[in-house]
């Protein structure tokens, strides 16, 4: 399963995320009204975004976006570690340029992502908070259909409740 994958889109051009796009990343990412639903809503402090970035990094499975025509990073998502015991992989951790918001770039990069990492798990999974209707209400338009219950996750010394959504043989 990689999940360092190479992805061509349309509109976007996927690749694994390098050490040197991280100023690139930030200058996006830097734009609190990106956050203001997310319950990391203070992401777009350069701190912050410092933490975000290394632990993706670390992860292996950090991705960044770049608009397909002219190369600019627009953005980044990520694949969470492979859960072996439940068979399902996250996809998540995803932040676009608002100029890219309502635009086809979301649902293009998530489609490229559900359709490469799908023949390999039984579930795709979306973890969200509970409060972020944006994300929910793009992943719901994939299809993705709401789990019952919260979890909750630990933000900013926080317990914060999210939701999971699910693409079951997608």
């Amino acid at each position: 399963m990689n999940r360092q994958p190479v992805l061509q889109g349309a509109l976007v051009r996927i690749a694994p995320t390098v050490p040197e796009e991280y100023a690139a990343l930030f200058a996006v990412a830097s734009d609190p009204a990106i956050w203001d639903q997310h319950p990391a809503h203070d992401r777009w402090q350069e701190d912050v975004f410092r933490a975000f970035f290394d632990e993706g990094l670390a992860g292996g499975g950090m991705l960044t976006i770049r608009d397909a025509g002219d190369g600019s990073v627009i953005g980044s998502s990520r694949y969470g570690p492979h859960d072996r015991h439940a068979d399902e992989i996250e996809i998540g951790w995803t932040f676009f340029a608002r100029d890219r918001w309502r635009r086809g770039y979301n649902r293009e990069t998530k489609r490229l992502m559900i359709d490469h990492i799908a023949p390999h798990v039984a579930a795709v999974t979306f973890h969200i908070g509970q409060e972020n209707r944006r994300s929910r209400t793009a992943v719901a338009a994939l299809g993705a259909t709401l789990r019952p219950g919260t979890v909750d996750v630990l933000r900013g010394g926080r317990m914060v409740p999210h939701v999971i959504y699910e693409l079951r043989g997608a």
